[in-house]
């Protein structure tokens, strides 16, 4: 199956595209886009592969699926489109950048910046229903983003994995974390982060390891 995604990607999960399961999943996703609004625009659901090359990773942060109003999803987990309002997890994010790292907290929730850098964004499910959280869970973006970790984690070295929440945890179970930093925290989420989100320096301890490791950090 032909799929448009960065070269480097689709190398790594080539074999992902020739499974049954994907095909399922491509069937599915396109009587949703022909039938329903779905978020994100679908020339916009790789587009975090499509912004960071696979040797260009540093770090990868993982979500669970797209913003589901109008205009927010992009493509990259955490980020929304310039002009539109930062989410409330952006929101605390940004808060614990600030108080990790003393840097001014940015007017806007697009993290495109990040992405340049060798951030990759990625959400578990790479699309959803308008207005209908989880809608496209269990459909078969959770095994193809798997992979993508896989490869990430056993063919690269001294990577940052940033895992916040029960649900990125377990998708980062797997993960040597002799042969990369593994960081875990509550997920950013009103509802959690002050159990342990604000004060975890995931920010200053990522560009550290990074450093130590002779990487360029990450201007967050």
């Amino acid at each position: 199956m032909s799929v448009k995604i960065e070269e480097s990607w689709k190398e790594r999960l080539k074999d992902e595209f020739e499974k049954p399961y994907f095909k399922t999943l491509t069937d599915f996703v396109r009587q949703e886009y022909s039938t329903r609004t779905i978020y994100p625009p679908a020339r916009l659901i790789f587009n975090a592969f499509d912004q960071c090359p696979f040797e260009q990773v540093k770090v990868v942060i993982v979500g669970q699926d797209p913003y589901h109003e109008p205009r927010q999803a992009h493509g990259l987990c955490f980020s929304v489109n310039d002009g539109v309002q930062i989410p409330p997890s952006l929101v605390n994010i940004y808060k614990e950048i600030h108080d990790d790292l003393g840097t001014p907290i940015p007017k806007s929730g697009n993290l495109e910046r990040w992405s340049r850098q060798g951030v990759l964004l990625l959400n578990a499910t790479l699309t959803v229903r308008a207005h209908q959280a989880g809608s496209h869970q269990h459909k078969g973006w959770e095994e193809f983003t798997d992979s993508a970790i896989y490869h990430l984690a056993n063919e690269r070295e001294n990577l940052v994995f940033i895992l916040w929440g029960a649900y990125a945890q377990r998708k980062g179970e797997n993960i040597d974390a002799n042969r990369h930093l593994v960081l875990k925290s509550p997920h950013p989420s009103p509802l959690s982060a002050h159990r342990g989100f604000f004060g975890n320096k995931h920010f200053s301890k990522t560009n550290a390891y990074l450093q130590k490791n002779g990487i360029e950090p990450i201007n967050w």
